[in-house]
């Protein structure tokens, strides 16, 4: 039987397709799962609301925001539940402050993510172009956001990879792997992601069957 390989035949910053050859198909989809559902991000989850005279409600905008992407370092910050600080508010370790304040004066004004000021210059929307809110003349709008890091298997504000496909290659042992970011992340930083968690998984289970105790016979 031929060995198994792996090679990346296309890779931006935005996407990344690999070829696996003589590899069990439910590998390479446990990768393409663990994309979607255990590879965290930052997203909003928390707003508090200090002036919206806007037409939008305070819980649209507040769904709208947590949709927003946000570049995120992994090895920066910790889930929530596993931090030291035990803070329901968190900390610089496990959240992230974003602010906004803006209004429209003598004209309509199209509030985009480009106002919002992170406390953590690493730590911003993947554009400055996406729409927040359109304010009418003297409309206002301030809040404070907060992000953390969460997984796609609790909401789908936090999965980093709208597009991970699994799909057949040319040959009868060749199977590819195709995943697409929204920017939270860099497609090749996904894919790393996954096969850590699949190889912590892995080495989990293996602890535990080590651990198993078998019955002596009767």
């Amino acid at each position: 039987m031929a060995s198994p390989s792996v090679k990346v035949i296309e890779k931006s910053n935005e996407r990344i397709v690999v070829q696996f050859n003589n590899i069990p198909r439910q590998y390479v989809n446990a990768l393409r799962r663990l994309a979607i559902s255990e590879v965290p991000t930052l997203a909003i989850d928390d707003v508090v609301i200090l002036e919206n005279s806007s037409v939008m409600h305070d819980e649209a905008l507040a769904h709208r925001l947590g949709l927003i992407p946000l570049r995120t370092d992994t090895k920066r910050f910790v889930m929530p539940h596993e931090c030291d600080c035990g803070s329901a508010l968190g900390c610089s370790k496990c959240r992230v402050l974003l602010v906004l304040d803006a209004e429209a004066t003598d004209k309509t004004k199209v509030v985009t993510t480009a106002e919002l000021v992170s406390d953590d210059e690493t730590v911003k929307p993947v554009s400055k172009d996406i729409p927040v809110v359109v304010l009418a003349p003297s409309q206002k709008l301030k809040f404070e956001a907060y992000a953390r890091l969460g997984t796609g298997k609790s909401h789908a504000k936090w999965q980093p990879a709208p597009v991970a496909v699994v799909k057949d290659g040319k040959d009868e042992n060749e199977i590819i792997l195709v995943i697409e970011t929204n920017g939270a992340l860099t497609a090749e930083e996904i894919l790393r992601e996954s096969a850590e968690r699949l190889h912590s998984k892995i080495k989990g289970f293996k602890h535990v069957v080590d651990s198993l105790k078998i019955p002596k016979s009767a």
